[in-house]
């Protein structure tokens, strides 16, 4: 509203101010029309007046010609007469046409008839000439009357002149009227220049001020808009903490009752209080990624990921659930589709583990598939698409355009039968939409869903695609008895599991226990294959791995070793030059064949040696059967494995309450990631994982850190106890 009145008012304002400029030339052109106008006409008075004087002149010059005639009687003196005489008429001729006054006629017909008489007296004068050959009439120039009409010319130019005169008088009197009227509407003109161009100018120069205190306004909004995201952002995140932080620790302590003997009616209360907790904190987690969408908090990254390490990744989280329903779950990636892409990994993760969530929770029977095509591509970027595909309930025709709002499932049941909060698709949509893409449904009540979306990427100009694992079998092939590996790992109980597999399979290695170690080692010598641990002090995996790619130009294969078994991390070990991932604990299987694939050349099968069936203590909180299968058997080895593991938790819990106490959280950080290593060679991982990864990752404030500690502190106590028992039964 306020800019349309402006725009009229605008308008108005130049539409008057044309009109005035427009009115103010009119009068001062009218004006210098009528100046220019009079300006002529006293030209040609001065022209008149000249022509009257020679008019009068020659009347005089007639006059003395024809008298000299007389006095010489030489006809010579004639000769010209006529020719004046015509142009005295003429003169008169013109003064009779440019005034109109009768008096002046008068006088004009008056000296028109004396010049006809001055004609007859010269043609009576050669008449006279022809017939006596003598002009000596002096009667002609000596009478009275001649001299009358010498004064009636005189008498009658002057009266004409006068006349001029006053005409004259009239038209300078007129012309200064008239250049007194253009000095005026000139200044006029000069003064509604001057004050439209100041109005202008002040009108600029206030809305350039009104604009800069605009911007300043703006400034300081954005200023505190800024603000008020950061506020809020880090109200989110303290939120987040907060709720679940409480509910990781009910979900521990859930877990932790599990793990002692129950009726069946507690084994059932258990149950639902895990289903409880697992469920709320799914909720808490989509309200909370909901608000940050809503506070423009998302951010993309651009970072390298592997397209099938993504999804092997996703495949892996949801494998074990698949089987618990008894669903097959089928992926397939065209060949056309480039491994390595340049986007936000963890945000395609959190889609597909989002929408794969909603296909297993809505599928009884059947199968989910998975399928990645090339939308379109160019040089450099790629549009990827993906279809979840499942054979579930399905969803009304109807239904389908509401699903991606907030809060709304395709019907009412759904909760009731299901769970959920109707949030999830919302934010898959956000997510995609964020990214530059689009989502779309097709569904059929009965028969299935297929969710299809597309999200733009860039094509990474180095592409990390690690070649597919063969079948292996184990056998002292040549190329690995030859082989020299160099193994960087920091912790003792990780390096004595490895080693011990590594002089089973009877390889050839060295020991770094960081990165700048190991760059020694490889600037020393030669080595077929790193195994790279990923957190280790004074240099870590990732900035290792830059180096040896970087730096020394080494193409060695590195396989990536880490306790971070989560979707992203493999794409994340590929993307810093690494060529394979392995999370912790290693299974001996898994390593073996990425060391076959990196150094067996030849395509005869091979696969790790058969485990020796060995009968392990039961126990209610370690499990030995990780041991038993590194062990094969090796009474000795598993002696000295439970001996670290004896002497060296402890020590961990103590350093990690310590460091809590003295907030040193780096300390924290570090041993709470070294633990994972330490207690998964007793089977403790699952037991233990979520509060490690609290610690490590500094969730929550000093006290529930603390209560992460004590739990973790009952639950490793009850493990040394087994621990010790199974040490001592070792003999």
């Amino acid at each position: 509203m306020i800019g349309n009145r402006f725009i009229l008012l605008i308008l108005s304002a130049f539409i008057i101010g044309t009109l005035l400029l427009i009115g103010i030339q009119y009068n001062s052109s009218q004006n210098i029309n009528q100046l220019i106008e009079g300006n002529e006409k006293l030209l040609t008075e001065l022209r008149l007046s000249s022509h009257l004087r020679e008019m009068e002149r020659d009347m005089y010059w007639v006059e003395s010609r024809i008298r000299g005639a007389i006095a010489t009687s030489d006809i010579s003196h004639l000769s010209e007469v006529d020719e004046k005489i015509s142009q005295i008429e003429a003169y008169l001729d013109t003064l009779r046409a440019m005034d109109k006054d009768k008096t002046v006629t008068q006088y004009i017909d008056r000296l028109n008839v004396i010049a006809e008489n001055k004609r007859s007296t010269k043609d009576l004068l050669l008449f006279r000439y022809k017939h006596t050959g003598k002009m000596d009439d002096t009667t002609l120039i000596s009478n009275p009357h001649a001299r009358e009409v010498s004064n009636e010319i005189s008498m009658a130019t002057r009266r004409i002149y006068n006349s001029r005169q006053q005409l004259m008088t009239q038209l300078s009197d007129s012309i200064e009227e008239s250049s007194k009227r253009v000095r005026t509407w000139g200044g006029i003109l000069i003064a509604f220049i001057v004050v439209s161009a100041s109005g202008w100018f002040w009108f600029i120069v206030n809305r350039i001020r009104r604009q800069n205190q605009l911007i300043v306004k703006l400034d300081e909004s954005e200023k505190k808009a800024r603000e008020a995201a950061r506020v809020k952002e880090n109200f989110l995140a303290n939120m987040s903490h907060e709720i679940r932080t409480p509910l990781n620790a009910i979900l521990g302590f859930t877990n932790l009752l599990k793990s002692h003997k129950q009726g069946t009616e507690q084994a059932e209360f258990t149950d639902s209080i895990q289903k409880a907790g697992e469920n709320l904190l799914t909720i808490v987690n989509d309200i909370l990624d909901l608000s940050k969408i809503e506070a423009g908090m998302v951010r993309i990254e651009a970072n390298p990921f592997s397209v099938r390490g993504l999804v092997h990744s996703v495949e892996t989280l949801f494998g074990e659930r698949m089987r618990e329903k008894g669903l097959v779950l089928q992926t397939d990636i065209e060949a056309s589709v480039p491994d390595t892409l340049i986007g936000d990994a963890t945000r395609l993760t959190q889609i597909l583990v989002n929408l794969l969530g909603n296909a297993l929770k809505f599928t009884e029977k059947g199968h989910i598939s998975v399928r990645v095509i090339t939308k379109s591509t160019t040089d450099t970027t790629i549009r990827l698409g993906f279809s979840i595909r499942d054979t579930g309930i399905g969803i009304d025709t109807k239904k389908i355009a509401a699903i991606f709002e907030r809060f709304q499932q395709a019907e009412d049941s759904t909760t009731r039968n299901y769970g959920g909060t109707g949030l999830g698709l919302s934010i898959v949509k956000e997510l995609i939409e964020i990214q530059g893409g689009e989502i779309s449904v097709e569904s059929e009540v009965g028969k299935g869903t297929t969710f299809s979306f597309c999200i733009p990427y860039q094509i990474s100009a180095e592409q990390f695609t690690a070649s597919q694992p063969r079948d292996v079998t184990y056998s002292e092939s040549r190329e690995l008895t030859q082989a020299h590996l160099l193994l960087v790992d920091d912790n003792t109980m990780n390096q004595s599991l490895i080693k011990h597999l590594l002089n089973q399979w009877k390889l050839s290695y060295d020991v770094a226990s960081n990165g700048v170690e190991a760059l020694a080692y490889l600037q020393d010598r030669k080595y077929d294959l790193v195994l790279m641990d990923i957190q280790m002090p004074r240099m870590d995996g990732y900035t290792t791995s830059q180096h040896i790619r970087g730096e020394l130009k080494l193409d060695v294969p590195i396989i990536a070793m880490t306790a971070h078994a989560m979707a992203g991390e493999r794409e994340k070990c590929l993307s810093y030059g690494m060529n394979e991932y392995l999370s912790k604990p290693v299974r001996e299987q898994d390593l073996y064949g990425l060391i076959n694939q990196f150094l067996i050349t030849d395509k005869k099968p091979q696969t790790a040696p058969d485990s020796i069936n060995v009968v392990s203590h039961t126990y209610s909180c370690i499990d030995l059967q990780y041991l038993s299968e590194i062990s094969k058997g090796d009474k000795e080895y598993e002696k000295m494995m439970t001996l670290q593991f004896l002497e060296i938790l402890p020590k961990e819990l103590e350093i990690i309450e310590s460091s809590l106490i003295k907030k040193d959280f780096a300390v924290v950080r570090r041993v709470a990631h070294n633990m994972k290593t330490t207690v998964s060679i007793m089977g403790l991982t699952d037991q233990v994982a979520d509060y490690l990864t609290a610690l490590e990752e500094n969730i929550g404030d000093e006290e529930q850190q603390l209560a992460h500690v004590t739990i973790l502190k009952q639950i490793c106590t009850q493990a040394l106890e087994e621990a010790n028992h199974f040490y001592q039964s070792l003999g």
